[in-house]
C-alpha cells in the first residue's frame, strides 16, 4: 500500500530536507517516526527537497508498507514521534502509481524579506533583511521577463545536479506588505538555489542600483557569475505542491479539474525538484 502525507516544518534545525550521513534533516526525523507507527525502516519521497533553514507550509510525501494502521494513526501516531517543528497534517492511501516528486504539476514559494533599517528581532528564522528601500512595484515589473519555459542557467548553482536548466516558469509576483517584500513564484519545478538567486537578482532592481530591463539581460545571457548574489535560505517557503486532480488528494495540493497541461518539449514533462 502506497501513502501521501502533507507536512509542515520549521527548517531553522535542519540541513535540509534530504537524508544525510552526518546533521539531522527533515526526512529523517519523518522516517523515524514513521518507522515506528508501522514497525519497520521505509523511504519518504517528498515532492520537492528543500535547502538547510528553508520552511514548508506543506510539503508532500509518499511512502509503501504493508502493515495495516487507521489513516489518523500515520497522523497522530507520527506526531507524537516527531520534533515539535515537524508535523503531519493528513494522510490518506493513494494509488501504487502516485509518485510525490514526478507526479506533480506545479510547486511553489513564498519568499519573505524586512525591508527596514532596522534587523528584525522576531521571526527572525522566517526573514531576510534588507535595511535600504525597495520598490517592490519594479522588482515586480522586473520579473515578469522571467514567465515561461527558459533556460534558468543565470539563475541556477553550480551545484545543481538537475539534467538540464530549462524550467516552466508559470507565475511570479513582488508585492509590499507593510514593512515586508513579498515574492511568490510557481513553476513546474525549480532549479538548485533558483529562487533564491532570482531573489537575489531582482534586489539590486529594487534598490535602484540597476533597470528593471536587467533580469531579462540576466535570463538572456545564462551566465550565473554576473547575476545577483544568492539571497539567504532564512526568507524562503515552500508552500507545495499541485497535483491533477484525479489522483483525489486534498484541495489546498490540487489543481482545478479542468486544469489542462499544455504541450511541452519532452525536458520539461514531470521534472525532478532540486532545492530552491
Amino acid at each position: 500500500m502506497r501513502y501521501a502525507l502533507g507536512i509542515e516544518y520549521d527548517g531553522s534545525e535542519f540541513h535540509g530536507w534530504q537524508r544525510l550521513a552526518e546533521g539531522p534533516s527533515v526526512q529523517s526525523e519523518v522516517e523515524k517516526a514513521l518507522a515506528r507507527v508501522v514497525q519497520h525502516p521505509l523511504d519518504a519521497v517528498c515532492a520537492g527537497r528543500t535547502d538547510a533553514g528553508v520552511h514548508a507550509t506543506l510539503q508532500v510525501v509518499h511512502f509503501d508498507t504493508e502493515a495495516r494502521r487507521p489513516v489518523r494513526a500515520f497522523v497522530e501516531g507520527t506526531n507524537s514521534h516527531l520534533l515539535p517543528s515537524v508535523r503531519i497534517l493528513w494522510a490518506q492511501e493513494v494509488d501504487l502509481a502516485f509518485h510525490a516528486r514526478y507526479a506533480a504539476r506545479a510547486r511553489s514559494y513564498r519568499y519573505r524579506i524586512l525591508n527596514r533599517a532596522i534587523r528584525p528581532a522576531l521571526m527572525r528564522e522566517h526573514l531576510s533583511w534588507e535595511r535600504l528601500p525597495l520598490d517592490a512595484d519594479a522588482m515586480h515589473r522586473a520579473a515578469q521577463a522571467l514567465l515561461g519555459e527558459n533556460d534558468f542557467s543565470a539563475f541556477r548553482t553550480a551545484a545543481c545536479q538537475a539534467r538540464h536548466p530549462m524550467r516552466d516558469l508559470q507565475h511570479i509576483s513582488v508585492r509590499r506588505d507593510g514593512e515586508h517584500v513579498v515574492i511568490e513564484v510557481q513553476a513546474n519545478a525549480f532549479l538548485h538555489h533558483m529562487v533564491r538567486n532570482i531573489v537575489g537578482s531582482l534586489l539590486p532592481v529594487g534598490r535602484g542600483v540597476q533597470p528593471e530591463s536587467w533580469v531579462a539581460e540576466l535570463l538572456a545571457g545564462r551566465d550565473r557569475r554576473v547575476a545577483g548574489a544568492t539571497a539567504p535560505a532564512a526568507g524562503l517557503t515552500f508552500l507545495g505542491p499541485r497535483y491533477p486532480a484525479h489522483w483525489g488528494l486534498p484541495a489546498d495540493v490540487s489543481l482545478p479539474v479542468d486544469w489542462v497541461e499544455r504541450p511541452r518539449p519532452l525536458a520539461l514533462l514531470p521534472c525532478a525538484e532540486q532545492d530552491a
